[in-house]
């Protein structure tokens, strides 16, 4: 799909129409059967905008989606605990623990964000006694976010395996070599919720930025995640969808795929400010040995890329100025000025708007 030539949806949002962006959508039953079309339309969709939905509702698919419900009804008990309980450990590394609201830089210039997560390793829960808070330290939840993780193992390894097949790698040069699940990573699942907040709110939504991971592997019911595909001037919506999970490209397989394939710039913004968000997100990140060429042009390992970039997303607005220009955006390109990108956007009477529920 072209995304420049085509006419967008549009909602309201913040007192202007903005655009819901489409994506295309790839059958995980397909992929798994290394249909050649659908491997042709997933390398395609990975060029160009690194973004597409996945669609789960095959047979090999309906049990991520009944257990990423059982996941969301953990996080509900979790996050509606106190504090302390969920703070028993803090963060423990960057991609184990909690972090509390406020933790990161916000959407908009002065704010902070305006989520709270658990981050569980996929190394950590293969552990005896995995190191987690004590409230959901139970064998039930431990068998649910084993299965969570498990689940989305799979499918993100299906998608590189389709990727390698699709570009003909062989042997080692296959990207899943480089994500083999007995060597050491920082593969994560996080569980994020999303608070409420008012117009005066400075804890608000999550900056704008590229994934450190190789691919991200998205569920969430609830409007909120923004886009700004490669050559597009402003942020737009993506448009949840019924048994589907969103994928995108993250800065490692960009870099493994000798930057062809596009990490797409994306934020989240409280679309219904008076609700509760859930998203569940599964971060496929390659051995922490593995080399590639980043953004800046250096020969590192995918472990240095995931901490330095971590570091960027926790710096306060100045120092993170200071980074290397192209860290939190993982060497992607932008337009200047949030300004500029609303003037030169199609004007709302050449789009097509329509309504959701909040």
């Amino acid at each position: 799909m072209a995304i420049s030539t085509e006419v967008p949806e549009t909602v309201q949002w913040n007192g202007k129409s903005v655009p819901v962006y489409p994506m295309e959508t790839i059958s995980f039953e397909r992929l798994l059967s290394q249909e050649p079309a659908e491997l042709e339309k997933i390398l395609s969709c990975c060029n160009t905008e690194g973004f597409f939905y996945l669609d789960l509702q095959g047979i090999d698919g309906r049990r991520m989606l009944e257990d990423q419900k059982k996941t969301l009804e953990l996080m509900h008990h979790f996050f509606g605990s106190p504090i302390e309980a969920k703070n028993q450990y803090g963060l423990v590394t960057p991609h184990l623990g909690y972090e509390p609201v406020g933790s990161r830089t916000g959407v908009f210039e002065n704010t902070k964000d305006g989520y709270e997560m658990i981050k569980v390793s996929r190394d950590e829960i293969q552990r005896d006694g995995p190191h987690l808070p004590s409230i959901i330290k139970n064998s039930p939840s431990i068998a649910i976010l084993e299965n969570a993780i498990a689940d989305c193992n799979i499918a993100t390894k299906t998608i590189l395996s389709a990727l390698s097949t699709a570009l003909g790698l062989t042997g080692a040069a296959r990207f899943e070599n480089s994500h083999r699940n007995d060597k050491p990573s920082t593969t994560t699942l996080s569980m994020m919720h999303y608070i409420p907040t008012d117009p005066s709110d400075k804890q608000i939504g999550h900056q704008k930025h590229t994934d450190i991971s190789s691919l991200t592997l998205l569920f969430s019911e609830q409007w909120g995640l923004q886009i700004r595909p490669p050559g597009a001037r402003e942020f737009g919506f993506v448009k949840p969808k019924e048994g589907c999970a969103i994928v995108n490209v993250g800065d490692s397989l960009r870099f493994a795929s000798g930057h062809k394939m596009q990490s797409c710039i994306h934020r989240v913004v409280p679309f219904d400010p008076t609700e509760h968000r859930y998203s569940i997100a599964y971060f496929l990140r390659a051995e922490d040995e593995t080399m590639f060429t980043d953004s800046e042009g250096r020969y590192i390992t995918a472990g240095q890329w995931h901490d330095e970039k971590f570091l960027a997303f926790t710096y306060i607005p100045e120092l993170q100025a200071q980074a290397p220009p192209t860290m939190l955006l993982g060497g992607m390109k932008e337009y200047d000025g949030e300004e500029e990108a609303v003037a030169q956007a199609p004007a709302p009477s050449a789009m097509k708007e329509i309504s959701i529920e909040a």
